[in-house]
């Protein structure tokens, strides 16, 4: 078998989306999908990577992973290059199981569940509450939400006044008052603010019984990561903003990922997010994975 095409695909209604379909001379198709900044990662799946794969077996996975990968070192093995690997290398993993007749998590070693838990990814300024009820009905016992992230716009992440900071735990209390602790609820900063902020929000929260806090700074130094984690009961959680086992492992050896949370599409495809997976578990640390995008 080989390699015969790769096709991108982007529509208007998800202009931030990009799919990827590897064409194979036997009629076997590949998909593969990414997210964010679409006609850049459009131009390194073809320019930049597709001479690496046209003309080869679909089927030495971790050899072309290790060959786009090197390729990238030149962007800091980030960025568009690791988007547009992540697409690739699931449309690899898809031709590989579909010709063997497997699903994917087969090849990877098996089932390990036949269940999976879920969290709902929103979290309402207003009726918070009558959400977490509308959630639970459905069997959902978690959401994620970002009360704080739209408040840190003004001072760049610098300042928090205590009437936002109490603005921000509204939804949340409502949550409390409404459904107790039937509902999980974890808490998302996008990067947004300084150290000493990320505390106070931290500790704002602990009596709320946050199931994590998750980005709350941005992601540029373990040290002071720890120092957040040291400050909190809460459990820190990163990130899919750290885009391959390398990124992550200073974080997670010294602590301050009590939670890890890579998201395959950005995080380097299958490949690198099972062996971020397994570098987590070397360490007793939690696996929960991101993914708020397309259906691939």
């Amino acid at each position: 078998m080989k390699i015969t095409q790769i096709e991108t695909i982007r529509i208007a209604e998800q202009h931030h989306n990009l799919w990827v379909q590897i064409h194979t001379d036997e009629g076997i198709v590949g998909l593969g999908e990414t997210f964010y900044a679409a006609p850049v990662v459009e131009a390194a799946v073809h320019d930049h990577f597709g001479p690496l794969l046209i003309g080869r077996d679909p089927f030495p996975i971790e050899r072309h992973w290790e060959a786009m990968f090197r390729l990238s070192d030149h962007a800091g093995y980030g960025g568009a290059e690791m988007r547009a690997i992540s697409a690739l290398d699931i449309a690899l993993w898809d031709i590989k199981g579909q010709a063997l007749g497997v699903p994917v998590y087969e090849l990877l070693g098996g089932a390990v569940r036949t269940k999976i838990r879920v969290y709902a990814t929103s979290l309402r300024f207003h009726g918070a509450g009558e959400q977490a009820k509308g959630l639970l009905d459905e069997g959902i016992t978690a959401m994620k939400g970002g009360p704080t992230i739209g408040l840190a716009q003004a001072s760049d992440g610098q300042f928090l006044s205590p009437k936002e900071l109490d603005m921000a735990l509204k939804p949340i209390r409502d949550i409390r008052d409404a459904v107790g602790m039937d509902m999980q609820i974890a808490n998302d900063g996008h990067g947004k603010w300084t150290l000493p902020v990320a505390i106070r929000i931290a500790q704002a929260m602990e009596p709320y019984e946050m199931m994590w806090q998750e980005d709350l700074m941005p992601l540029l130094n373990p040290e002071a990561l720890a120092r957040l984690q040291a400050a909190t009961k809460t459990p820190v959680c990163i990130s899919e903003r750290l885009l391959s086992r390398w990124q992550l492992r200073q974080f997670i050896e010294n602590g301050s990922a009590r939670i890890v949370m890579p998201d395959l599409i950005w995080t380097g495809g299958v490949s690198e997010t099972h062996k971020v997976a397994i570098l987590a578990s070397a360490h007793q640390v939690p696996f929960a994975p991101h993914d708020a995008t397309g259906p691939v």
